[in-house]
């Protein structure tokens, strides 16, 4: 076995046991590969590992990496039907590129950025999954909408023709305690559950990276996203 591919499975060991311990069903906790700055060749080794969803920050970066493992699918088919997630900031002068290779955009934080996206979503591709992210925390070096704001945009975005709304997803600032690292997750977890009794039939939180996988499965998590405990030290 290669080390990703033993980092991949014992992600998804600590996943499924994290989830057991917290009463849920196995599978109910999705695992997203951060593969941003890692070569395609690295997310291939992920992909013939089982790995199919896979996370980039930089959005050329991404694209690169989705072209390259496309080419490699008509060569070898266990490399095809990957999933790419944005995960980093999307501009306004980078919309067409997103709209036209991801499948899901997980940053949406303007109402102005989901428009271009549903504008520019090819019509030869299923809708584009989205979720919002929310700056849960207040924290002043993150992106996201403000909690007051949310259900605003969230009713706005679900109508937009070719997008689909999912969920939310947070990055809450670093803590040093157990509960100071948990109570954000409850947070975005109360105002996920506050959305979808507005109607909105949201089933994407995500939420959690490498060093807090636990405390936000612990927390209502369905997506979590792992790039150093698969990939390694960037």
């Amino acid at each position: 076995m290669t080390t990703i591919t033993t980092n991949l499975h014992q992600q998804l060991q600590r996943i499924q046991g994290a989830s057991v311990q917290q009463g849920r069903q196995p599978g109910s906790v999705r695992l997203l590969a951060v593969s941003k700055t890692f070569s395609a060749d690295a997310v291939a080794e992920a992909a013939l590992a089982g790995q199919r969803a896979f996370g980039e920050n930089y959005i050329q970066e991404g694209v690169a990496k989705i072209q390259a493992l496309r080419d490699a699918a008509r060569s070898n088919p266990a490399l095809a039907g990957l999933e790419w997630h944005c995960i980093g900031p999307v501009q306004a002068n980078k919309t067409r590129l997103v709209a036209e290779h991801f499948d899901w955009v997980q940053t949406i934080d303007r109402l102005k950025i989901a428009q271009r996206l549903s504008d520019q979503r090819p019509a030869s591709l299923p809708p584009l999954q989205v979720c919002i992210q929310v700056n849960v925390d207040g924290g002043p070096n993150k992106s996201g909408v403000a909690p007051a704001e949310l259900p605003e945009l969230a009713h706005a975005v679900a109508v937009l023709p070719n997008l689909t709304l999912r969920g939310l997803m947070c990055i809450p600032e670093p803590a040093s305690n157990l509960e100071a690292v948990i109570a954000p997750f409850k947070s975005a977890k109360a105002i996920f559950d506050a959305l979808n009794a507005e109607g909105l039939a949201l089933d994407t939180l995500s939420m959690g990276m490498s060093d807090d996988v636990e405390p936000a499965i612990a927390a209502g998590s369905t997506m979590v996203r792992v790039g150093r405990g698969i990939f390694g030290a960037r």
